[in-house]
């Protein structure tokens, strides 16, 4: 007899995954610029506030800080476990602590919450002058933009000069922007499976990420927050469509190939397990992450162009002068090799392109935490 799937009475998650006032603070500290930023798309963002973590002591002289720049759906949580305030485990925990390769006996990281996120910085999710949450009406972000706070936070920390600026993926998109806007603020930089600029198959994939949020009749114009039900369906088809880009077809084969999921049959409308395997990385995400932030990172993402206004890319790459590795993962087909090297290529002070070798595809650079202890051993000496 075959066997179909019930819906199970799982509870609904919250409106929405952000961390709100009240909420435990956890590891997080909080910077805030009490003058508006002013945005490169126009207009201005009213007290926008970082959360961010650190780990190990700023020396005297601030020659020991390390600034670790998240992706998409990460955020200043990079080392610890799960717990109040944290969702989730550090999302790269096997490179910062005592005697890992971002060593806090010796180092000071420190990683932000970026601007548009929703773990604790300025988004979507949070009050604007009055009480109300943004909503929809939070404004268009650029790299620039969450740079240019960053800056001011290091400022506030006695941060002249990192001695490294790592990133992967968006966080590598932050890192490039911290090397050419401010050269002379960047010892070392570490690019991981990222780009110059935002290709035209990398904007498709997040066309149609924005478009199933926006399609989600919970979405309202982006004002789902003071109650209700957020627009769960479509922030979990953005997820389940951005989790294959983010994977390897050999890997998906390897790990599923076409087996059913357990006592479900798909000819009578049951699952297939890497559908199943979608499914829960949606559910954790939209029990953790904002809708809202989904679309304003994406947006800020798709902006992305290191040669903006700058005489174009190779222009600005050429601005760079911090001591340089890039790095892509062999089997990533969401930000391909040839992007790595065209920034290698590009960057003066950068040593030949190097590969992380891994069947997980564009998340190899967070799965692979001993290559990239490897190549942070590499600039860290």
């Amino acid at each position: 007899m075959n066997t179909v799937r019930t819906p199970s009475r799982v509870p609904l998650p919250p409106v929405s995954g952000a961390w709100r006032e009240g909420d435990p603070p956890g590891r997080r500290q909080w910077f805030v610029r009490e003058t508006p930023l002013r945005l490169e798309a126009g207009g201005r963002l009213p007290r926008p506030r970082l959360a961010f973590e650190t780990w190990g002591r700023l020396a005297p002289d601030g020659s020991n800080a390390v600034l670790v720049l998240h992706a998409l759906t990460g955020d200043s949580h990079v080392a610890g476990p799960a717990g109040a305030g944290h969702p989730t485990p550090g999302w790269w925990d096997g490179l910062v602590g005592p005697g890992r390769a971002l060593d806090t006996d010796r180092w000071f990281v420190v990683a932000p919450n970026v601007l548009g996120g929703c773990q604790g910085s300025t988004g979507p999710s949070s009050p604007r002058p009055g009480g109300r949450p943004w909503g929809g009406d939070f404004p268009f972000l650029t790299q620039r933009d969450q740079v240019a706070l960053e800056a001011e936070l290091a400022d506030e920390l006695g941060i002249a000069r990192w001695a490294l600026v790592v990133g992967g993926s968006m966080g590598g998109m932050r890192a490039l922007e911290w090397a050419v806007s401010h050269p002379e603020r960047t010892g070392a930089l570490l690019l991981l499976a990222t780009t110059a600029a935002a290709s035209a198959e990398q904007i498709a994939w997040a066309d149609i990420q924005l478009r199933a949020i926006r399609s989600d009749p919970h979405w309202r114009g982006g004002h789902y927050h003071a109650g209700g039900r957020g627009p769960h369906e479509g922030l979990g088809l953005a997820r389940r469509l951005a989790h294959v880009t983010y994977r390897s077809e050999p890997e998906l084969q390897a790990r599923f190939g076409r087996s059913a999921q357990d006592r479900e049959d798909p000819w009578a409308g049951g699952r297939y397990r890497v559908g199943s395997y979608l499914d829960h990385h949606a559910a954790k995400l939209v029990r953790r992450f904002d809708a809202g932030s989904y679309v304003v990172l994406c947006e800020a993402m798709n902006s992305h162009d290191i040669g903006r206004d700058r005489g174009g890319v190779q222009a600005a790459l050429r601005r760079v002068t911090a001591r340089t590795l890039v790095a892509g993962v062999d089997s990533d087909r969401l930000y391909p090799p040839a992007q790595q090297a065209e920034l290698a290529a590009g960057i003066p002070t950068a040593d030949v392109p190097r590969t992380i070798e891994s069947p997980c595809g564009h998340d190899g650079f967070l799965v692979e935490v001993d290559q990239v202890a490897a190549l942070v051993a590499e600039l860290l000496p």
